[in-house]
């Protein structure tokens, strides 16, 4: 029996999942439904993506019965009240990442989740890349030995997007870029939580990070460093640097369709697309989603992914420039545990 999906939101990245779930087998996957907040933007998404039915409010779609589980791909400050949506209408979901904008709204949806008995999984696509599940494998037998550096770098300019220029619209490298290099990092060192963090970096006036550098210090005198931007063009690629090996992520980081392992390189290539996609390598989507899948059908309600990558490294998200230097404004909205993050020579006590 096939997957139904139910759409929520009509925009870029809606679009892109929604080609991405038909490369899948529509014996397996099929999307029943698509919401906007207008009927003609969805109407619109409907028809162009063959959808049988199309709403003109979340509420709506929440209330329909025959939906499985529901993409979020709503922009990131409407994460939080979306999720409780359907979360207290009972329906699964799968939400875009960020998972939520701080502490109280990701255990807010997690308790609803918990207490609706539904399934909840963030959507850190990157994980869920064959290249990915690889890379898990090789770090699982060892076959690096033992980890000792990860580097990697993602910029992409994005300032000409209203989203990125505005704080109310969930705007800052961190939060939208620098998540993607803060997931490879956790993959690479399984969730554990770094010992140290040192960032400096350079914001607008308005306090929107920009281009960020940072360095996580992890037990036995292990690190990470990662570089991101929303202004640069950078290399967007990763390295992992164990005592007998490494592995290179040569380009595309986020989305990686190649790996280079001890110099034997891999193509890990994707499906063509029906329509064209709003970002690069979409249709990679698709890996997600059958997780979705295969976690529903077994009744897999704990993920051997994590909920929230934010569950770890929120403190990089409370920053700002002053004097030229990153500087916490205001307390760690995030910690799992009572462990110090030293952020810029400052340590806060979580």
């Amino acid at each position: 029996m096939a997957t139904r999906w139910g759409i929520c939101s009509a925009g870029f990245i809606s679009h892109d999942f929604t080609v991405a779930l038909k490369t899948l087998p529509p014996g397996e996957h099929q999307v029943v439904a698509v919401a906007a907040r207008s009927l003609k933007d969805a109407q619109e998404f409907a028809k162009k993506h063959s959808i049988s039915r199309a709403y003109g409010s979340y509420e709506e779609l929440a209330k329909d019965p025959d939906i499985d589980v529901v993409y979020v791909g709503v922009i990131h400050p409407y994460h939080h009240s979306t999720c409780l949506l359907f979360t207290n209408a009972k329906k699964n979901v799968l939400c875009e990442k960020p998972l939520a904008m701080n502490r109280r709204e990701v255990q807010e949806i997690l308790d609803s989740a918990k207490k609706n008995d539904v399934f909840l999984m963030e959507a850190v696509w990157t994980r869920f890349f064959p290249a990915s599940v690889e890379i898990r494998r090789l770090l699982a037998q060892k076959e690096l030995g033992d980890v000792k550096l990860v580097v990697i770098e993602f910029g992409v300019p994005l300032m000409h997007l209203v989203r990125s220029m505005k704080k109310e619209l969930g705007a800052g490298t961190i939060i939208d870029i620098g998540v993607y290099c803060i997931q490879f990092i956790s993959m690479v060192y399984n969730g554990e939580k770094p010992e140290s963090i040192k960032a400096t970096g350079v914001c607008q006036a308005e306090g929107i990070d920009e281009t960020v550098g940072v360095v996580l210090k992890y037990s036995n005198n292990r690190l990470a460093v990662f570089t991101c931007s929303s202004v640069l063009e950078l290399r967007n690629n990763a390295i992992i640097v164990g005592t007998k090996g490494t592995i290179r992520v040569p380009e595309t980081v986020w989305s990686p369709t190649s790996l280079d392992v001890n110099g034997k390189v891999t193509q890990y290539p994707l499906p063509e697309p029906y329509l064209p996609l709003s970002y690069m390598n979409g249709t990679g989507m698709r890996y997600e989603a059958e997780e979705v899948r295969q976690c529903l059908l077994k009744g897999t309600w704990t993920f051997s992914i994590f909920y929230s990558v934010s569950i770890l490294f929120q403190p990089l998200v409370n920053i700002l420039t002053i004097n030229g230097a990153f500087k916490i404004i205001r307390h760690a909205v995030l910690c799992v545990t009572h462990v110090e993050h030293k952020v810029a020579s400052e340590t806060l006590k979580c």
